[in-house]
């Protein structure tokens, strides 16, 4: 055992293993060959002392303890354990399963990494990223990490016992494997069908023709099984499993990742099993019994890496995350607004006759989305607008600006090589070899792009940018060498880089503009490039929703905070869709959920996807919950502010706000939203009422739409009209209502009101500065602290601290305690202020 400046090395029989404080609540544990050379991480990126620890050996154990946590090591077996200050043992390796395992990769040599750990019975798991199987707790799921479109691998687990995993690699990553498979034998062709389907070539017309797979499994003995299905192509059409004649999983969209995965019993013995996809695929089921543990296996490896962080609660565990690998900087005011997407507008005046009807109607929106296709005869991602339709994209930006609307243009990484911009980068060999996809890993090849970018984007005065199919798509690094090597090495890694190149070009060419990206894939970190994903092109219906949650919730989980979808889905029922009164349904439904996510937006494949193109009925409806986004944005903004300043979570699974409560953590579909509300989005037709279930906390809740107070820890049945979302606010929560207006930034000398909820003090932090720019990093900001004292009915309302330009000196609160008589109205000019209230 040596000790050196950041930690200790020991040598063991496989490697050396190094135990490394990154902070007094994070570990980092590397298990490498002794001649193995560790570059510089490309995930923990922030310059961190190291704390101090303390080192304590004895005949069989060796101990690194710092002021949050310790590990021990076991010389007898070899595994570590780890445990917070109090000696709260929470996280073990599984002695003897650190697997470091010679192998190569195109012809360079690599290594398989394996380390499995203890996952106890009550123990709940979120994160991984992204995935369409429907699963939030995780725990026991077979999940392979891949990117690929509506999937998003991110190697991160958060855990109900308050610890955090990081698999520090950047290929593929399998959690929790089945090893146990069988190839599945083609048996009959279905029924064939055509269908449009969006391509990196454009829109193309494809036949898919059915096929059905059987075959057999044997299982040792009954009980709990977890089985992962690979259709064994690049992207699935279909998942349908069934099991002696029992559907297990049925879900099909145009695009689907190529695997999908479940849990299920089985009792002893053999199993019929029978697939339907399509008739190309090469389907291959796996399989095992359940078990305690978790496991972490990557067969592209330089070593055995991964992070240990202790919480004590998983958002302790997120902001020290957030810490190591770089903080979320605020997005612009106005994307937290209303984001317009349609694919796809056709034309300057179609979009700027779209712009003035919104605001003729009274409808709020920010941001309007121009997506693919705009470079018309210029080829693919020309980077160049074809003016037989936008015959002056900067005046038509301007115009937008003038109606205070901005606008945000889809841009690829993939750019055809035969265009203007393509045929540099083809001679300078700076493509990812046989593909159309820059080659970002290369720092030339980067400046390049960023530089074209600039060049004939930026410099038109267009406010964001929508970076599609950034995996790259279909997996496509695979058996590729890039320019930092292989392809499998780097496989999970394309998607930082073209945020990085984009975010970190914008801020050194237009330094007082806030980045804003939209993208579609995402890996550890990527929340410090102003990055926000979306799940991708998704289907429309009532299953699909219901998987974006809990596709979200796991994103969320993963440690970046700004995510997405595509309200109403990507792929629609076509024309129907305008007047059918069950897909307005769902669309509403779809909305409601989208007001209470990060980014509000909506988005359709063929689609004019305008409010007023679906009836009166379904436009009301989504003018409702608009108003309500906007009334909500002060709120909405400085809980964005407590991400970026404080590593908080805005669209978190329950297990952020109450890992202690079992019910709550068995909740798929509820969520909190920011630390107010609680959101309960209703996913089935023909709703009326909704079951709720009101997590464990003093004072209760209280329905916000009616003021009622609900129960803690009860399930409650909650008026759900179409009209209504289910939504709850905590007890103690204060929350800030502004007016409804017609953009993020439109300013009033309106009393903003100030909504108490009694039953338990609690605290807000009102938080503004200038919206658009970065001099919030240079103290560019304002903060009001509110706080109520439950048992005197007492609001104090703090002195200002700091200031901006363009801030309001002075204001009024109408302050409303819910369940009071009547509201107060203070006039606050910056110095302390407190009053007590009825309640």
């Amino acid at each position: 055992m040596t000790r050196t400046s950041w930690g200790i090395q020991i040598a063991t029989a496989e490697c050396v293993l190094s135990l490394r404080p990154l902070t007094s609540s994070a570990m980092r544990i590397r298990c490498a060959t002794a001649d193995s050379h560790e570059d510089p991480s490309l995930v923990l990126t922030e310059n961190v002392p190291t704390p101090p620890f303390r080192l304590l050996e004895s005949r069989t154990t060796v101990t690194l303890t710092t002021e949050k946590m310790r590990a021990v090591y076991d010389r007898r077996t070899g595994a570590l354990q780890f445990s917070d200050a109090a000696g709260r043992q929470f996280l073990s390796e599984i002695p003897g399963t650190r697997r470091l395992a010679s192998s190569s990769i195109q012809g360079e040599p690599t290594f398989t990494a394996e380390q499995s750990f203890v996952s106890p019975k009550d123990e709940h798991l979120y994160g991984s990223g992204q995935f369409q199987d429907g699963y939030l707790d995780i725990r026991d799921l077979p999940r392979r990490l891949t990117q690929v479109n509506t999937q998003i691998a991110i190697p991160f687990l958060l855990s109900s016992k308050g610890y955090g995993i990081l698999w520090h690699n950047y290929g593929l990553t399998d959690l929790n494997p089945a090893d146990a498979r069988i190839m599945l034998t083609p048996s009959t062709s279905g029924k064939v069908t055509t269908v449009d389907v969006t391509t990196t070539e454009g829109t193309k017309r494809q036949k898919m023709q059915e096929g059905e797979f059987l075959g057999k499994i044997t299982v040792p003995r009954t009980g709990r099984y977890a089985l992962m299905l690979d259709v064994g192509q690049a992207m699935a059409k279909r998942y349908h499993v069934e099991i002696d004649g029992h559907v297990e999983v049925d879900f099909a969209n145009q695009w689907l990742p190529p695997t999908t995965s479940l849990l299920t019993n089985l009792s002893e013995g053999t199993h019929s099993i029978r697939v339907i996809g399509e008739q190309a695929d090469k389907p291959v089921l796996s399989w095992r019994e359940s078990e305690d543990r978790t496991v972490l296996r990557s067969p592209v490896a330089e070593a055995v890496d991964y992070v240990v962080f202790a919480g004590p609660t998983p958002n302790d565990v997120i902001a020290t995350y957030r810490q190591l690998t770089g903080p979320a900087p605020l997005m612009p005011l106005w994307a937290y607004g209303y984001i317009h997407c349609r694919e796809r507008f056709h034309s300057s005046q179609e979009i700027l006759d779209t712009a003035a009807e919104f605001r003729r109607r009274n409808l709020p929106v920010d941001v309007l989305v121009q997506d693919w296709q705009y470079w018309g005869k210029y080829g693919w991602n020309a980077m160049k607008w074809d003016e037989r339709y936008y015959p002056d994209p900067a005046d038509m930006v301007s115009k937008l600006h003038a109606m205070n609307i901005k606008l945000m243009v889809s841009v690829w990484s993939k750019i055809d090589p035969d265009t203007e911009v393509g045929k540099e980068f083809a001679e300078k060999k700076y493509y990812v070899p046989n593909t159309q996809w820059v080659d970002l890993f290369n720092p030339a090849a980067a400046q390049l792009y960023w530089k074209k970018f600039s060049q004939r984007m930026l410099s038109l005065g267009i406010d964001a940018w929508w970076q599609d199919a950034t995996e790259p798509e279909n997996d496509d690094l695979v058996g590729r060498q890039t320019f930092a090597g292989p392809g499998e090495k780097v496989r999970l890694l394309f998607p930082l880089y073209v945020n990085k190149t984009v975010y970190e070009g914008q801020r050194k060419d237009a330094p007082e503009k806030r980045v804003f990206i939209l993208t579609r894939s995402a890996f550890l970190g990527q929340q410090r490039y102003a990055s926000a994903t979306w799940s991708g092109d998704i289907g429309n219906s009532w299953d699909t929703l219901r998987r974006q949650i809990t596709a979200g919730l796991d994103y969320s989980a993963s440690g970046l905070p700004y995510w997405t979808t595509d309200a109403g889905g990507f792929f629609r029922p076509g024309e129907s869709q305008y007047t059918d009164p069950a897909y307005h349904e769902r669309l509403l439904r779809w909305f409601q959920f989208a007001t209470f996510s990060p980014l509000q937006r909506v988005h359709g494949y063929q689609t004019d996807t305008e409010p007023w193109r679906f009836g009166d009925k379904t436009e009301n409806g989504v003018r409702r919950f608009l108003d309500l986004r906007y009334q909500l944005m002060p709120y909405i903004y400085s809980e964005a502010a407590a991400v970026t300043f404080h590593g908080d979570t805005m669209m978190r699974p329950l297990v952020m706000d109450f890992s202690t409560d079992e019910e709550a953590l068995n909740q798929k579909y509820e969520y909190m939203f920011g630390s107010s509300f609680l959101v309960a989005p209703v996913v089935q037709a023909d709703v009326q009422r909704w079951q709720v279930y009101a997590p464990k906390t003093q004072g209760g809740w209280y329905d916000f739409w009616t003021g009622a107070r609900v129960q803690s820890g009860t399930t409650t049945m909650i008026d759900a009209p179409i009209e209504r979302l289910p939504l709850l606010v905590r007890a103690g929560s204060i929350v800030p209502l502004g007016h409804v207006s017609q953009y993020a930034a439109q300013t009033s000398n309106e009393v903003l009101e100030i909504r108490i909820y009694p039953g338990a003090d609690g605290n807000f932090q009102l938080y503004e500065d200038e919206g658009t720019n970065y001099n919030y990093e240079h103290g560019a900001k304002s903060t009001i602290d509110f706080h109520w004292n439950d048992r005197a009915s007492e609001l104090s309302i703090g002195s200002r601290t700091g200031s901006f330009p363009g801030m309001l000196s002075s204001r009024t609160f109408k302050v409303l305690v819910i369940g009071s008589t009547a509201p107060r109205q203070v006039s606050y000019d910056g110095r302390k202020v407190s009053l007590t209230l009825g309640k």
